[in-house]
């Protein structure tokens, strides 16, 4: 991978959010400013970022959509009937930092429920590091994307100078300092406030102070994205409409309504796309064949199908697109607001479900990160997502915790919830940033 044993240090210092900045930056949903958020200085250690050769992000994009439908499959299965919202994207990069600290069988099993594509670790590195410049790439007129990753150690828990030059190159990512054996309440402060500050408030509370009680290493991801429609909605025509829940229940919600909007059919699925300002980045909703219940959800290739239909006849017929006036359609697609305080979600079942279950047992290999490291004591996500006139904001963080070798303790276990499915995605690579199925928005 070329990697070096050089190890620089920085000094992270975050901007203070106002709250005047805050309501700028969440004006593009009409979302109501937020408290200010105090962000601390934190010292990171930094490896060295090696400058890989040029490579194409796409199969990572490719590899998240996959995990992320897996991740939805399973997670549906245990509530059927709920609203769920998360970012694939963000729950690979924390986990792709675990990854990266893993061996043997613990690596094998990630790499399999991660759908990594094949290939070296340089190969792998390259593919990373372009997938972390494509996702720099979606910024640009109307749209705004935040994305950051971060490794937490303990002081007497230092990361193995190999681990902080390869994740400094696939992620950009450094190490802080947190004091998880002396004073997990001081660590989990830190951690929530600089998660808060990189999702501009959306998420404040991603860990405790119990969860981290013996952890030695956190490893955090987080995003926020502010996209603004290509051509926004008409508030003047959104209008209440009834509409009806898996489970039979009729429920009221308020529809956004316009022409022009590119669709396609395939298997019973029916899918319509909904550009974002700049032609980078598009939300596919997708509805499923008649009759459907809950959880229903279309395999990756038949995603992959549907969103090849879409990129094949253009992009709609809005200002700035041409798509065939025969795949043209008009849309009602109901507002959502899936953000709910502290909502959070622990990963442990689902993971383990999906095959990587020794990732949390006292077999797990993770003496790539360090010598000391154990197995995984949590992996907890936390997501936000509004859909309105003028666009998308949404805010997504996941942290996965690291106990060291020799401790045994109880993982804490959260319940999260979540019949439309709502991808946010990269146009260019795939990249999925969020993927959300919605069962019933008068509940959001």
């Amino acid at each position: 991978m070329g990697l070096g044993s050089t190890i620089s240090r920085a000094v992270l210092a975050r901007a203070v959010l106002t709250g005047a900045g805050l309501a700028a930056a969440l004006a593009g949903c009409g979302t109501a400013a937020r408290p200010p958020v105090t962000v601390p200085e934190v010292a990171v250690i930094r490896g060295v970022a090696a400058t890989e050769p040029a490579a194409d992000p796409q199969p990572l994009g490719a590899a998240d959509t996959a995990f992320g439908l897996d991740v939805l499959r399973a997670w549906c299965a245990q509530y059927p009937g709920q609203n769920l919202v998360f970012s694939p994207s963000t729950l690979a990069s924390a986990l792709g930092l675990a990854y990266l600290g893993a061996r043997g069988a613990t690596a094998a099993q990630m790499a399999a429920v991660l759908h990594l594509p094949a290939g070296d670790a340089t190969a792998l590195a390259a593919g990373l590091q372009a997938r972390s410049a494509a996702l720099t790439g979606l910024n640009g007129p109307g749209v705004t994307l935040h994305a950051s990753n971060q490794v937490w150690a303990d002081p007497s828990l230092p990361p193995l100078a190999a681990y902080l030059n390869a994740v400094a190159t696939g992620y950009g990512a450094g190490v802080a300092r947190a004091p998880f054996l002396t004073d997990p309440a001081k660590a989990a402060s830190d951690i929530n406030q600089l998660i808060a500050a990189d999702t501009r408030g959306h998420i404040s509370n991603l860990v405790s102070p119990g969860m981290l009680t013996g952890v030695g290493w956190v490893l955090t991801s987080a995003l926020y994205l502010d996209a603004k429609w290509t051509a926004p909605f008409d508030p003047n025509k959104t209008m209440p409409d009834p509409f009806t829940t898996a489970g039979g229940q009729k429920v009221t919600a308020s529809y956004l309504n316009g022409v022009g909007f590119l669709y396609a059919k395939s298997g019973g699925w029916t899918a319509v796309s909904l550009p974002y300002a700049g032609g980078k980045l598009t939300m596919t909703a997708l509805l499923p064949p008649a009759g459907s219940g809950s959880c229903a959800l279309p395999t990756q290739a038949g995603l992959a199908s549907i969103t090849a239909s879409l990129n094949a006849e253009g992009t709609g017929a809005q200002p700035g697109y041409a798509g065939r006036p025969g795949n043209l359609a008009t849309v009602y697609l109901p507002k959502v607001n899936l953000a709910v305080n502290g909502q959070t979600g622990d990963m442990k079942a689902v993971l383990t479900g999906l095959g990587m279950g020794q990732a949390f047992t006292g077999a797990a290999d993770f003496t790539g990160l360090s010598l000391k490291a154990g197995e995984l004591a949590f992996v907890q996500q936390a997501a936000t997502l509004q859909v309105g006139e003028k666009g998308t904001v949404g805010a997504a963080a996941a942290a996965v915790g690291v106990y060291p070798a020799s401790a045994e303790y109880d993982p804490v276990t959260v319940q999260f919830d979540r019949p439309y499915l709502m991808l946010v995605s990269a146009k260019a690579t795939g990249e999925p940033l969020f993927l959300a199925q919605v069962d019933n928005p008068a509940a959001s």
